[in-house]
């Protein structure tokens, strides 16, 4: 059995969870997030607490009851809480800008960078050289996050580029001289 998958995922106050055959909505005070959810799993809401059941006991159908089960507890948490990602720049003149849901980046390249934000996801700079990505959805905060750390990841000799907070760099020696 999962051991995740059995956990039953409280709903806290001010949170409305709405089963409609096999789609899922969430509301809470942050926003609304709805998902399908797989065929081998039942799910099932009870006053105070969701609880997510497999179909049978093969390997697949429990790895999908932990999955769903996962799932839902980030939607919960999401509207509820939300969810954010820091990412921290690192170098000689880089910088970012945030304007509305644009940001700007300069990364020692000939041109600045503008990305846009998914849709329902914000970002604030602090500082030119701190951003942090916000929303309620977990895999579109992580995403975007992602995305903006591949315009100049973190080269191992200097540890210029961006990086996660709470990510370590491992650095290298380089050349050494005679």
């Amino acid at each position: 059995m999962s051991r995740v998958g059995k956990l039953p995922i409280a709903i806290p106050q001010g949170t409305k969870v709405t089963l409609n055959g096999d789609a899922i909505t969430v509301q809470g005070p942050k926003g609304t997030l709805s998902r399908t959810v797989h065929s081998s799993c039942t799910v099932a809401v009870e006053t105070d607490q969701i609880v997510v059941k497999a179909q049978s006991e093969e390997k697949q159908d429990r790895a999908f009851q932990g999955l769903t089960r996962a799932l839902l507890n980030n939607m919960v948490v999401g509207v509820t809480a939300g969810f954010e990602k820091v990412l921290e720049i690192n170098g000689v003149g880089y910088r970012a800008e945030a304007k509305g849901n644009t940001i700007t980046l300069n990364l020692g390249y000939s041109h600045p960078i503008e990305y846009v934000l998914p849709e329902g996801i914000s970002a604030d700079v602090e500082k030119q050289t701190k951003i942090t990505v916000k929303g309620i959805d977990k895999e579109l905060v992580g995403a975007a996050a992602a995305k903006i750390r591949s315009f100049r990841k973190p080269e191992p000799y200097k540890g210029k580029g961006i990086k996660y907070a709470d990510e370590r760099i491992v650095r290298k020696a380089g050349k050494t001289g005679k």
